[in-house]
């Protein structure tokens, strides 16, 4: 029996195996709409046979998007859009789907990667950035403004408005964005917070704004409905978030009824010292597994099914997420099974592609020919 294909409870939601799609930003939205790309992308990744598809990073108000392509969540047209791709889905998916919820912050107004990815002046249809203080992401940036005590509940009740969207629209989880440099994480980490209100300098009120929008989208949203959040462990920046205090966090989330925490990193500075190689994050992973009670998700250059495997065996985390890699090879769980003797859900469109070697990858299927 596989670890990797055992089950898993990410509160109330049952997964049938422990490969989790992480979000993947498609920058491919109109006005925060998706778009038939979204349906033939996410679309593809519901075939995959893994336990749980996220869609990418969903702002939570229109300046709170990375770039002008991002998807949104905030107004009944944005809802409407989405509503169209997940009925799609749904016709030929049984995969439960999550959406990452998340404010860029002083990320936001940037251009689309393939186009550079740099900051969007004003004067070439730019916006203006808010994050918990007037500090630039990079040197040479327009700095974004310090949000008030209204731009601070306007934010909260951005995130509350687009969870209860996501749960009109049937959505299984949210996963609420607080890694990678954005809004929230800027508000975790004392490279991007240097407020001196009742949200910055020490890493108690630094977690007060983050703590306070997970509770209100908690209570927006069923208990069925399982919420989780993404944080980066560590800023890989010396003075920055580190570990130690994102264990704390973690232990106050988890008072708080979160139902997962998928540790990734980095992303604050542009100053990071990533040490890049394979499973490179899954240490992280598993400190905050060892510290807290939580399902973890562990993430980052987790290329192969033995190495998924056996970061599951040995206990360093409850479930893999995989990004980049399942871009790559889209069948990514099919051929995961295949090495370590699983079976996975497989539309029956495809069951005759099933290797004459691996019987029982697909399960229990019957083919007739003619």
């Amino acid at each position: 029996m596989s670890a990797l294909f055992s089950p898993l409870s990410l509160g109330s939601l049952q997964l049938k195996n422990r490969i989790i799609i992480a979000p993947m930003c498609q920058y491919s939205a109109d006005a925060g709409n998706a778009t038939d790309w979204h349906t033939v992308h996410l679309g593809g990744l519901a075939l995959s046979g893994a336990g749980l598809l996220i869609i990418e990073a969903t702002a939570v108000e229109e300046i709170g998007r990375i770039s002008p392509g991002d998807l949104g969540l905030w107004s009944d047209e944005n809802e409407a859009a989405l509503a169209t791709v997940l009925t799609t889905l749904r016709k030929y998916s049984a995969m439960p789907v999550a959406i990452q919820l998340g404010h860029a912050g002083r990320k936001a107004s940037s251009q689309v990667p393939w186009d550079g990815g740099q900051l969007i002046p004003l004067e070439d249809g730019g916006w203006q950035m808010v994050a918990p203080s007037a500090i630039a992401h990079a040197q040479g940036e327009r700095p974004p403004l310090a949000l008030d005590s209204e731009g601070l509940a306007r934010v909260k009740a951005a995130f509350v408005n687009a969870a209860k969207r996501a749960h009109r629209l049937g959505i299984d989880a949210i996963e609420l964005h607080a890694a990678h440099g954005y809004l929230l994480h800027q508000f975790l980490s004392p490279l991007s917070n240097q407020r001196t209100d009742q949200y910055g300098g020490s890493i108690e009120n630094r977690m007060r704004f983050p703590l306070e929008v997970f509770d209100a989208v908690r209570s927006a949203v069923p208990e069925k409905m399982a919420v989780g959040i993404r944080i980066s462990a560590t800023d890989w920046v010396d003075g920055g978030l580190t570990i130690e205090q994102s264990k704390q966090f973690t232990l106050l989330l988890q008072e708080r009824g979160c139902d997962f925490v998928h540790v990734s990193s980095g992303g604050i500075s542009p100053l990071q010292q990533i040490p890049v190689g394979p499973g490179y994050q899954v240490h992280l992973a598993q400190e905050l597994k060892q510290h807290c009670k939580l399902p973890i998700i562990a993430v980052g250059l987790i290329t192969e099914a033995q190495q998924a495997e056996e970061i599951i065996v040995a206990g360093k985390a409850d479930a893999i997420a995989i990004a980049r890699g399942i871009l790559y090879d889209p069948h990514w769980p099919w051929h995961a099974a295949a090495k370590l003797g699983a079976s996975v859900e497989a539309p029956r469109q495809y069951w005759r592609s099933q290797p004459r070697d691996q019987k029982n990858l697909f399960g229990e299927t019957k083919i007739g020919q003619r």
